[in-house]
């Protein structure tokens, strides 16, 4: 595959530059700061003259449309592995799917994918329990709760029924929980990777169902078998649930 990476020079796109392995390779970026790398860099997509396979977006949601419409022209499958989009953004997604493969996941962990699939089994075993979810990311994460929260909520309520709602945190001196709620609670400090626990809480036991990252490559590694996996599929949204059959 020839990538261009956009967020080229942030922690992720770094990552992704020293994962990615030859055949394949990285034959541009784009970073709002771009840095010294063993690719050229630019700024906007304007300045890009390399020809891509593939577009690998690990920067915002800032600005998508540009990128979208970019891909679009330029005939581009594109891994958006951002988090954090508005329903604007969702909307502009669905549109330009039907012209492009859009591949977007909250996270591309194959272990997290794993743990929704169990979450919502789990979830409909267990439909009278409590579901409160726990997560924690370094102090630098600048949306909170995760995106990675919202999908593992999202398994956890479709094996409830889809009969709960998202509660975020608990404060004050009536926070008595109700039986409708999903709690979701999020922790910031150091440099955690990212944590994230499902805890199933009945009258008499509890479940605990939990995914550790060690190292932000196992998101780069994820992106990367996306990236191969959207070429020369039809127009459309993928999902991880798509790659790994689950």
């Amino acid at each position: 595959m020839k990538i261009l990476l956009v967020g080229a020079c942030g922690k992720m796109g770094t990552c992704v530059a020293e994962t990615v392995a030859p055949p394949d390779k990285i034959v541009c970026g784009i970073d709002r700061a771009p840095k010294t790398a063993p690719f050229p860099v630019y700024q906007t997509l304007n300045g890009v003259r390399e020809k891509a396979d593939v577009c690998i977006d690990f920067s915002s949601p800032d600005n998508l449309e540009i990128r979208l419409a970019y891909c679009t022209k330029k005939r581009l499958p594109v891994v958006l592995a951002c988090t954090g989009f508005s329903a604007q953004d969702e909307e502009l997604i669905e549109y330009y799917a039907r012209h492009i493969t859009i591949f977007k996941s909250e996270n591309f962990s194959v272990g997290v994918n794993l743990l929704c699939f169990l979450a919502k089994i789990a979830a409909e075993t267990c439909k009278q329990f409590d579901a409160e979810i726990i997560e924690k990311h370094h102090n630098q994460k600048k949306d909170a709760p995760s995106g990675t929260a919202f999908l593992l909520a999202k398994s956890v309520n479709e094996g409830f029924g889809g009969t709960k709602r998202l509660v975020f945190g608990r404060s004050g001196t009536d926070a008595k929980r109700a039986n409708e709620e999903i709690g979701i609670h999020s922790v910031r400090g150091g440099a955690i990777v990212g944590e994230h626990e499902i805890l199933l809480a009945g009258g008499d036991e509890t479940i605990t169902l939990s995914h550790s990252a060690l190292s932000r490559k196992v998101f780069a590694s994820g992106a990367l078998k996306a990236a191969a996996w959207s070429l020369n599929r039809p127009a459309g949204v993928y999902g991880m649930s798509d790659m790994l059959e689950l």
